[in-house]
């Protein structure tokens, strides 16, 4: 039995590990979970799973979360998030939370030697050098629940990874993919969240729609796989079969297929390196899907994509202020304020005013993550 602390419960990826859990309870307890504001959504939740530790994000949610559950331990924001996630009863932390939040309970779970099945592509996007230097000290390994990613993982497994030519990330294309430029000037939030193939949260779906998501994913597996950017492809595969592919110095490529359902990889990580059944999944029918269809990447239809991999190359405070831009930027877009393609204007606004600097420590990586948020906000006064 592993006791299971999610950070994120009430998210897209939360929700699919807890119907992981549902479905293995001999495997897996819920011990703490983490949300934000969202009472309504994580009450079932809790009165399903009973975990002992809660966090929530302020003492407003707090106050309002303890008339229903008024003898239950409810803890607030990030000292919260860090004391579950170090906590001794917690065997796997799932990190699954949005945006950058996640990065210091990160860490301390990494100090703690805890198994850490990582969902939240913005720690290692803001502070990639930190974390995997952490990593390597404490002996942690970092298991990958992104799709992507856990099919690379998974297509390295028993290889020499001196070995790997080039790593070859797969993209749906998003809502968009169909669109051009021109199309793209007056589509609604409505429009973005409706993703061809994937079921996921708001912000995801839209960094989808920008391939900005891609671009984060980029970055993530330069650092989860020790990978130089220039050995990293991105191609577009519209059907979501193959996750993801490896190719090695002697020209095999090796892939992951599966269907599109996020419950697989997120499995995978809670039980690595076993595998078990996951009955409510569909299996590939290949004969179904008859053909499978890729094509180039134009970063010009798609410049977040090529911002990204700029930012990744530049390194050092880059890719945080790419980061804490694009969160603001996409916010903006959900409530209204803004227009779908100013959020990459937003993006390379932020960018073009920012000063590298090579090694930033945790402080600086917080400060210029805040900094910049204000910055962005700023942009519509």
């Amino acid at each position: 039995m592993k006791n299971i602390t999610l950070l994120g419960a009430t998210g897209s990826i939360g929700i699919q590990t807890l119907d992981v859990i549902r479905q293995h309870p001999e495997q897996f307890s819920l011990y703490a979970i983490a949300f934000g504001k969202n009472v309504e959504k994580a009450l079932p939740i809790i009165q399903e799973f009973y975990p002992k530790k809660i966090v929530v994000q302020d003492m407003e949610t707090k106050r309002k979360l303890s008339i229903h559950i008024p003898h239950q331990t409810i803890l607030v924001g990030n000292e919260g998030m860090i004391e579950i996630s170090v906590d001794k009863f917690t065997d796997v932390l799932v990190n699954a939370v949005m945006g950058s939040v996640g990065l210091q309970a990160t860490l301390h779970a990494i100090r703690e030697r805890k198994q850490i099945a990582i969902a939240n592509k913005e720690t290692l996007v803001t502070a990639g050098h930190l974390v995997m230097d952490e990593a390597k000290k404490y002996d942690v390994s970092l298991l990958p629940v992104d799709s992507e990613h856990s099919a690379i993982f998974q297509c390295l497994n028993g290889e020499n990874r001196n070995e790997i030519n080039k790593l070859i990330l797969t993209a749906s294309g998003g809502s968009f993919r169909d669109k051009s430029r021109e199309d793209l000037k007056n589509v609604s939030v409505e429009d973005a969240l409706n993703h061809p193939n994937w079921s996921m949260g708001a912000k995801i779906t839209v960094d989808s729609a920008t391939m900005m998501n891609k671009g984060l994913e980029v970055i993530e597996a330069h650092w989860l796989f020790d990978i130089p950017y220039d050995q990293i492809e991105v191609i577009q595969h519209k059907e979501s079969v193959i996750h993801s592919m490896v190719e090695f110095k002697d020209s095999s490529v090796i892939a992951q297929l599966g269907t599109p359902d996020m419950r697989v990889p997120i499995q995978y990580a809670l039980t690595y390196p076993s595998r078990l059944e996951l009955p409510t999944t569909k299996q590939l029918n290949l004969l179904e899907v008859s053909k499978l269809h890729f094509s180039e990447m134009d970063l010009n239809r798609f410049p977040s994509l090529a911002i990204a991999f700029e930012a990744g190359r530049l390194g050092g405070s880059v890719p945080t202020v790419m980061n804490a831009a694009n969160e603001i930027a996409v916010d903006m877009f959900l409530k209204g304020k803004i227009s779908f393609l100013m959020i990459e204007e937003y993006i390379e606004r932020a960018m073009s005013s920012h000063r590298l600097i090579e090694h930033p420590d945790l402080e600086t990586i917080i400060a210029i993550d805040k900094e910049t948020r204000h910055q962005v906000q700023s942009y519509l006064l």
